[in-house]
């Protein structure tokens, strides 16, 4: 006779008896799995869906005004997708990273996108619109008055603030009477019922207008001169503050030709598809043109063109040159600190603690402004406390020693805070083992001390590279990215490829967005690159001493 013993994972039961089951029951797995709702929870769910369909229904209508049918599908799968996941009890986890995911696609891929794809076009000033925005702004620009030109009693009118909302012509018709409102998109009709006309025409008062007074057009006079209000048979222009003519356009476009023909000279400039502009036979472009893809010609320029390769490299040298002196100097001088007060002969090191974190609690733009009146020539802090009389920023190296100097006064806080945390990790028993072997205390810091500190700190230290790689604050609240020479004003001594890219992209030449983009893949490439082998080799740091 045999006995069969059974516990909670054999398969044997007996006769007539019910499978004995681990883990919760059923009901209780189903509870917790389906928790009620409650009443709060379900108003917050309405409101949050309510907001997201909301959203997408105003973001639909320019969709499909612009005939953006994918950008609409996507819309459309999206919002369908959220009401799906938060309205059914699945898929738990994907309601806690689909909010995630979706700001990381819209705040992070979406703008690196869209950056890359800028850096294949000419988008800049001259270039932003189409081809028919810029034949309509070329037309527009050349209208001049001629003889029988109609005269227009006019109001300079603005649907907002009177000192920056967009400017509007209200035009009286002196043969009609009819009013009319124009800005850069054309003339349109104003209901007779809502103006109201002094007897010389001018409008005085429009319902959903502001009507500027003398002083406030005044102070917009060379907007007011620059407004061009395309018509049917040329444009309207303002003559002072209070008459206005329709012109004749002197240039217009030909579309069998493909091209602008100016009727007063007889000169022609043909379109050219590959640099979006109208070009003339002597190599004259228009200022104006059209936003084209050109490929890896922003590329090329900035690696061959004498006029930009040259400062871009000199910049990339000194971007490294400061990146890495910025975050070296802070780090010897954090982590120096940080064994002072880490050792235990040290007294009041609270209290040196509190004074040294200072510059780190303090806003980083002020305490550069400041520093940059702290290294005035005339009347700064350091040339008056050590009775010299250095041109910082007037110099090459002095600006650059300058602004390292400021860096690590700002820099060195961090470093000396995350220091203090890593030699706290560190045990004590493996120094004082080194010293019983004999280790001299610089011996056990380099042999164990530092290593152990590296393996800590080596990612803090790749993120304060990029950091600083990218530094715009620190250049452009102190020196602006000069020094600059006389014979190129657009590139400084102190600029980083930052700076310069700023500068491209936003300066008094003009602004070109895309060869501005092209710069900023060129720096994302080299973080990208530095940081990657920083990575693998902190990796392998680890792998040794862990």
């Amino acid at each position: 006779m045999s006995t069969s013993l059974s516990g909670p994972g054999s398969a044997t039961q007996a006769p007539g008896r019910e499978p004995i089951r681990s883990g919760l029951p059923r009901k209780s797995r189903d509870a917790r799995n389906h928790a009620p709702i409650t009443a709060t929870g379900l108003v917050v769910k309405v409101v949050l869906l309510g907001l997201v369909a909301g959203i997408a229904i105003w973001a639909a209508f320019p969709l499909i005004e612009a005939r953006m049918w994918v950008g609409l599908a996507i819309l459309g799968a999206t919002t369908a997708g959220l009401c799906y996941l938060y309205l059914t009890r699945r898929h738990i986890p994907a309601k806690y990273l689909v909010p995630g995911t979706l700001f990381l696609i819209a705040f992070q891929v979406f703008p690196v996108l869209y950056t890359a794809s800028t850096a294949f076009t000419n988008f800049g000033d001259g270039h932003r619109g189409s081809k028919d925005d810029a034949i309509v702004a070329i037309q527009s620009s050349s209208v001049k008055q001629v003889a029988g030109s109609t005269e227009y009693a006019l109001s300079i009118a603005t649907k907002g603030d009177p000192t920056a909302g967009p400017l509007v012509f209200l035009v009286t018709d002196p043969k009609t009477g009819a009013v009319s409102a124009g800005d850069g998109e054309g003339l349109r009709p104003v209901d007779a019922g809502s103006v109201t006309v002094s007897p010389g025409g001018k409008v005085t008062a429009a319902e959903g207008y502001t009507i500027l007074n003398f002083g406030q057009a005044s102070a917009r006079s060379p907007e007011i001169t620059n407004l061009v209000v395309p018509t049917p048979g040329g444009a309207l222009r303002s003559n002072g503050l209070s008459r206005a003519y329709e012109g004749k356009a002197i240039r217009a476009y030909d579309a069998g030709c493909d091209c602008i023909e100016d009727s007063e000279t007889g000169k022609t400039w043909t379109a050219d598809a590959a640099t979006g502009s109208f070009v003339a036979a002597d190599g004259e472009r228009l200022t104006q043109g059209w936003k084209v893809s050109v490929g890896l010609e922003n590329f090329h320029r900035v690696l061959t063109d004498p006029n930009i390769s040259g400062p871009f490299f000199g910049t990339l040298i000194w971007n490294f040159a400061f990146a890495i002196g910025s975050t070296g100097l802070t780090f010897l001088l954090g982590i120096a600190i940080a064994l002072a007060l880490y050792s235990p002969r040290m007294r009041g090191t609270n209290l040196y603690r509190v004074l040294l974190i200072l510059p780190y609690a303090m806003p980083s733009f002020a305490m550069l402004l400041v520093w940059r009146d702290m290294f005035n020539t005339d009347f700064g802090l350091v040339n008056n406390l050590f009775g010299i009389g250095v041109d910082w920023f007037g110099e090459t190296w002095s600006a650059r020693a300058a602004v390292l100097l400021v860096q690590l006064w700002l820099g060195y806080p961090y470093m000396f805070l995350v220091a203090t945390g890593a030699l706290q990790a560190i045990p004590r028993e493996l120094t004082e083992a080194t010293s019983v072997d004999g280790a001299s205390p610089w011996q056990s810091f380099r042999a164990v001390t530092l290593p152990l500190l590296l393996v800590a700190l080596s990612p803090l230290l790749i993120a304060s590279f990029a950091y600083n790689f990218n530094n715009i604050n620190a250049i452009w609240f102190t020196t602006e990215g000069g020094p600059f020479p006389a014979d190129n004003p657009t590139n400084g001594a102190t600029d980083l490829l930052i700076t310069y890219t700023y500068r491209l992209a936003f300066g008094a030449q003009g602004a070109e967005f895309g060869m501005a983009a092209a710069v900023s893949i060129f720096i994302f490439a080299i973080v990208a690159t530095v940081s990657a082998i920083s990575f693998r080799r902190t990796r392998q740091q680890e792998e040794v001493y862990s």
